[in-house]
């Protein structure tokens, strides 16, 4: 027993020696966000601070024992992370309006985004809002308009009458929260225009607007002027993607285009990210290098490769600043500025050391983002590529020392160079995805199975002509000189799109149904063991990853699902089918609810099958036998009490009218309070025994972002509110 135990100890000790611990912490830190971010309640200040120094006391007190004292600070970072993380909360403090109202609003406009329906979509930093004031007024807000002046630019103080709504929870128990990206992006509340938005030029970025928002207003005029200027040149689906991919501007790109690069698992090129960063900065580090070789007596004096590093740093700064500071491009502007710097202090670049400082700086500053798709996918990915470059280059390294190459043709070496180029893009495409595929099967229900396939055809063509040209023509639009760079860039998005859908139509369903999280939990453990392990303590992650890949079904599918208004039901039927009791449901509530049943078609009342509807009643028969009624008040409800297994009833006002056990109530108060709801019925739903009935917001008190589903009329036990006053007000919100 003991001899086992000191060859991990040595394994530890060796690869603590070699750096590992370094590595580990911003793993650690995230241990603690996740924690944070997954607890039903909030963590008081007095209990964080208690569990804390205990914490600290045992550190100090394990110090001879070196294993105990090791564990004792991974706790400490991983409280950390919690701490980090509970201070952003406290530090945004988000105002969020509790309920639907309508108000005349005033603010400045912050950014302006083209929707693809043509209308649009403004972000607003409310100064005031009348008839009536809210007592609990939101800092920032987003509302849609059908058009507006053409006068009104990122700056502008605009005013209209608006309807604010408050941002939804979860669609479904687990998805994707609204109020937790409304929270911590600082929206307050979204809407639409009931009139307006009008200008105000007198009070249009005036001298007590703080400085920093005049240089934000500034920029983003910058970025919506440049916008339209690559419209100009390049039309239709490829000026939108065009736009997105130099500006961040995507609201424009049509659905059918986004779902068919999220179908062919490309659609990571549309998201300015990592791989945009590096084309930039490998495109401008290149062009000084190649322009500095034509002056070889200063090339031979100087450190060019620092200049042209610097220059890439800078290049890739402008990009951050013109392309909207979204998080995913700000994470990626820190990952790679890191490893400019790296070359600037005459360090290695692609290090897992600076992965590490990327990923500690951008926990320190939004540690939200470690619970989003986006940084867990964007680390993955970059971790699994460079532990593999690595093992690649120490392979090679030991094959030269043991043979000589020898040389070869002009044609040959062309050859080779090209058959390499492309066995390296898929193996990028291959250890990438492999990385990434369970994360983007736990957030989004779907895989992309041709993604090999599309990666290694479309790939070539943004490495080659579409990034390196929106380069080319970013550079050369001060001159007015941007028109032929665009063209080409426009040509090759053109492929690019033709490629991608060609490929969506002979993909096979990419709906996977749930992915357990225990499944997650150790396919990550697995991924960390395999890329930052040096020695034989790496091929621990295999058995680790074999458990993840058992466990990856484990997550049960609900038997129905209730939409958080209770106006949305739907109830898995046979052979693939989900029957849903609206003619007309919501089409990206229906596509989320499909692909976590792993539904192929969608029955609505119309089509003869699955629910019933008369006289504002609507029932369906479960394949279990269970009986799903939806009713409009409690009298109509107890009709049912004998027959059914749940009754969903759209009122808030209504209390439980069956004595009944096996019968599960749902009103619209407990959908206002707790979010929408995910209903399993038992093996036998006539054998006495309720159905199990999971809601999406669980925990004795609302989390911050969810605090204000305490203040609605549905969650206080309160009807619809009614304006005493004609039908102006009540007709435009229709």
């Amino acid at each position: 027993m003991q001899a086992p135990w000191l060859a991990i100890r040595r394994a530890v000790m060796l690869e603590q020696e070699r750096g590992a611990g370094f590595l580990l912490i911003p793993v650690f830190l995230c241990v603690g966000v996740v924690t944070y971010f997954s607890l039903p309640d909030e963590p008081q200040w007095p209990v964080l601070l208690a569990i804390n120094a205990f914490v600290v006391i045992s550190i100090w007190l394990a110090r001879r024992r070196h294993m105990l004292q090791l564990f004792l600070i991974a706790l400490l970072l991983c409280l950390g992370g919690v701490w980090l993380s509970k201070l952003e909360t406290w530090r945004l403090g988000t105002k969020i309006i509790g309920s639907d109202i309508t108000t005349r609003l005033s603010g400045h406009v912050v950014t302006i985004e083209d929707m693809a329906s043509g209308r649009k979509r403004l972000t607003i930093d409310v100064a005031a809002t009348s008839r009536p004031k809210l007592r609990y007024q939101p800092e920032r807000v987003r509302i849609s308009a059908r058009k507006i002046p053409a006068e009104i630019r990122a700056g502008s103080f605009v005013s209209g009458l608006v309807r604010l709504l408050p941002p939804s929870g979860p669609i479904r128990p687990g998805s994707y929260d609204t109020s937790f990206a409304s929270y911590f992006s600082g929206i307050g509340a979204s809407g639409f225009f009931l009139s307006g938005p009008e200008v105000e030029p007198e009070k249009t970025m005036a001298g007590q607007t703080p400085a920093k928002a005049r240089v934000l207003a500034a920029i983003e005029q910058a970025r919506q002027v440049i916008a339209e200027r690559i419209r100009h040149h390049i039309d239709g689906p490829e000026g939108e993607i065009a736009a997105a991919l130099i500006v961040g501007v995507r609201a424009g790109i049509p659905e059918a285009i986004n779902e068919a690069m999220r179908k062919t698992g490309i659609y990571h090129v549309i998201s300015i990210s990592g791989l945009h960063m590096a084309l930039v900065a490998g495109t401008v580090m290149g062009f000084m290098r190649a322009l500095f070789a034509l002056f070889p007596d200063f090339s031979s004096r100087h450190p060019v490769r620092k200049y042209a590093a610097l220059s890439a740093l800078f290049a890739i700064l402008s990009y951050l600043l013109i392309s909207g500071m979204v998080v995913a491009a700000v994470r990626s502007f820190i990952m790679l500025a890191v490893m400019l710097i790296a070359i600037l202090f005459d360090r290695s670049a692609l290090t897992m050391r600076n992965l590490a400082i990327s990923a500690i700086i951008i926990i320190l500053v939004t540690p939200h983002e470690v619970v989003g798709p986006s940084f867990q996918m964007s680390f993955a990915a970059t971790a699994a590529l460079i532990g593999a470059y690595a093992a690649w280059s120490d392979y090679r390294t030991r094959r030269r020392q043991r043979k000589n190459l020898n040389r070869h043709s002009f044609l040959g070496m062309v050859l080779r160079r090209s058959a390499f180029i492309m066995i390296g893009l898929a193996a990028t495409s291959i250890i990438a995805g492999t990385a990434t595929t369970l994360y983007a099967a736990w957030h989004f229900q779907r895989i992309a199975p041709l993604s090999l396939l599309a990666n290694l055809a479309i790939m070539p063509v943004v490495s080659v002509i579409v990034m390196p040209f929106a380069v080319f023509s970013s550079l050369a639009m001060p001159f007015g000189l941007e028109g032929p760079f665009l063209q080409v860039m426009g040509l090759g998005l053109s492929l690019m799109i033709y490629l991608s859908q060609r490929i969506a139509e002979i993909s096979p369903i990419d709906a996977i149904g749930l992915i357990s999280a225990e499944s997650v939990l150790f396919t990550t453990i697995a991924l960390v063991i395999a890329t930052f392990a040096t020695t034989w303590l790496r091929w621990v992650a295999l058995p680790i990853a074999a458990i993840g890949l058992l466990v990856l079904g484990g997550e049960p599918a609900p038997d129905a699902l209730i939409s958080e208004d209770g106006r949305l039901l739907a109830v898995v039927m046979d052979d693939g089918q989900i029957a849903v009791n609206r003619a007309r449901p919501n089409a990206f509530t229906m596509d989320d609810w499909r692909r976590a049943v792993k539904a192929d078609s969608v029955l609505t009342p119309r089509s003869g099958k699955g629910f019933e509807c008369a006289n504002s009643i609507c029932a369906v028969r479960h394949p279990s036998g269970a009986q799903i009624v939806q009713v409009p008040d409690a009298q109509i409800a107890s009709r049912f009490c004998t027959s059914a297994s749940l009754i969903v009833i759209e009122d808030a006002t209504a209390h439980n009218p069956c004595r009944e056990t096996k019968v599960a109530i749902i009103t619209n108060r407990d959908l206002a309070q707790r979010g929408s709801a995910a209903v399993f019925f038992t093996q036998n739903a006539l054998s006495g025994s309720a159905p199990e009935i999971r809601f999406a917001i669980d925990g004795k008190k609302y989390r911050p972002w969810h605090s204000q589903r305490a203040f609605s009329r549905a969650a206080r036990g309160l009807p619809p509110y009614v304006p005493k006053t004609s039908g102006k007000t009540s007709s435009a919100s229709k």
